[in-house]
């Protein structure tokens, strides 16, 4: 299989109030095609930032190398590269907060997701046409919202607001679907259908799956490779069943109460394993 990202030696330093703080110090990782990576590890280890700086949200330091988008060069020595708004047309980014416009409507929020490739008067008069609001309805029956494509987004639960952010990242077409803590401010339940939504699409659409995560559970559960971050470095990247207990101690030390938490252990109990999954367009 060809590599779909490839992230060589990245660094990234934050200075803040005369404090330097090495967010990503010489990373470097290779994901192939149709993979589901979960990055863990303790708040601050590094996870976010390596994911915006995967979508060019986060510009690297200079002494990094190359990052690449199936085989396209993201950034480079602490530079974006020129045509970055084009290749993150590949990439669908779902983040911890919805960042949904509570005003309008389901449909127009999923349509806001190929704003970048319209000008601007085209967005602020809603100008799209019949086959973007087609695929726009494709995006939300595949993930078992088409039913409330003109309420408005306010009236959602967090776990359907969740799932209104990944039609919009999947309306433009993306073959690499990233997330930042998708989960983390869902409850058990909405979690479950948000995660098997991700994981359902990636297997129906062919999608290389990234998701950072703070629940082993979790990642064990729906990603069978995990990079683990420790103050931003690769501590750990193999197989997710290899991961235990003990090594994740020897890993983390006293940081370990961040990542082992006892929602952890129960995170699924009480949630019934013969529920259907959520329909996917054929």
């Amino acid at each position: 299989m060809s590599n779909v990202l490839a992230v060589n030696t990245a660094n990234k330093t934050f200075f803040s109030s005369g404090r330097k703080t090495q967010a990503l110090s010489d990373v470097t990782i290779d994901i192939v095609a149709g993979e589901r990576v979960a990055l863990i590890g303790a708040s601050g280890s590094g996870k976010s930032t390596l994911i915006r700086a995967i979508c060019g949200l986060e510009v690297l330091d200079k002494n990094s190398g190359a990052l690449m988008i199936h085989g396209r060069e993201i950034q480079s020595h602490g530079q974006l590269s020129k045509n970055v708004r084009q290749i993150r047309n590949e990439i669908g980014i779902i983040f911890q907060q919805f960042n949904l416009v509570n005003q309008l409507d389901v449909m127009t929020n999923v349509l806001i997701g190929i704003c970048p490739q319209k000008n601007v008067f085209q967005i602020i008069s809603r100008q799209f046409t019949l086959e973007e609001r087609a695929k726009a309805l494709d995006a939300l029956e595949t993930v078992g919202l088409v039913d409330f494509a003109y309420q408005r987004a306010s009236t959602l639960s967090g776990g359907q607001q969740q799932r209104v952010a990944i039609a919009r990242a999947l309306i433009k077409g993306a073959k690499v679907l990233l997330a930042d803590e998708p989960v983390a401010s869902l409850d058990p339940e909405s979690s479950r259908k948000v995660m098997e939504t991700m994981v359902n699409l990636s297997e129906k659409l062919d999608l290389t799956f990234v998701t950072s995560l703070h629940q082993i559970q979790v990642a064990k559960k729906y990603c069978e490779r995990t990079i683990a971050l420790n103050k931003g470095c690769v501590v750990f990247d193999g197989l997710t069943k290899d991961l235990n207990a003990t090594m994740l101690a020897e890993l983390y030390g006293s940081n370990i109460g961040n990542l082992l938490m006892e929602d952890d252990f129960n995170y699924f109990e009480g949630v019934s394993n013969s529920e259907p999954k959520l329909a996917l367009v054929q």
